[in-house]
């Protein structure tokens, strides 16, 4: 029997804290409950988590909230995830090396850890990188959009994830968008990375 596809934790447990920040603290157990998942606000998973139940947190953040905020409460908690990457995940020696090389070599680098680590939030979807400029990191068949219908890009939860990873790590003026959404009908959901 296949193993249920997960998510980290990281893309749960940064929604209250990113909700607090967003003065909308009190949001938290409707958003919680709405998504079938009350019982994380007590007891917030510290383990890999099914992909459908990050999925549908992150729908009903967006479904309960206006759009415009829904999208900055996800992208807060995205930041704050990348904050913890940085401080609990990724060796101190391997930022200091990271800082030091050229922006050319420390994208390529970050991006080989990132493409090595992308079970750990695109779960059963397919991460894959396109080097160039501007450089492409691409998710197929993204669990946290499955299924979603949007005029506008959906994923800033994994945008914002990369923003902060690669303004700490490669460049303090890189510019991150997602291009294109699979919430949109896109092929993939498409996060377009440019730096001076």
């Amino acid at each position: 029997m296949n193993p249920v596809p997960a998510i980290g934790p990281n893309a749960v447990t940064r929604i209250v804290p990113a909700l607090t920040r967003m003065g909308l603290d009190g949001m938290a157990p409707q958003v919680f409950a709405g998504a079938g998942v009350a019982g994380w606000l007590a007891d917030p998973p510290t383990a890999m988590v099914d992909e459908r139940l990050v999925a549908g947190l992150h729908r009903t953040v967006r479904a309960r909230l206006p759009p415009d905020q829904a999208l900055l409460v996800l992208a807060e908690a995205g930041r704050l995830t990348a904050d913890y990457l940085l401080s609990a995940r990724i060796p101190r020696s391997a930022q200091a090396v990271l800082k030091l090389v050229p922006s050319s070599l420390s994208a390529s680098l970050l991006v080989g850890a990132i493409a090595a680590h992308a079970w750990t939030f695109a779960g059963s979807g397919r991460f894959s990188a396109r080097r160039g400029k501007p450089l492409l990191l691409e998710i197929r068949n993204n669990p946290l959009c499955l299924g979603d219908h949007a005029a506008a890009p959906v994923c800033s939860w994994h945008a914002a994830v990369f923003r902060r990873l690669f303004e700490v790590l490669v460049s303090c003026d890189v510019q991150v968008d997602e291009v294109d959404c699979e919430a949109c009908g896109g092929d993939a959901c498409l996060f377009s990375i440019a730096w001076p």
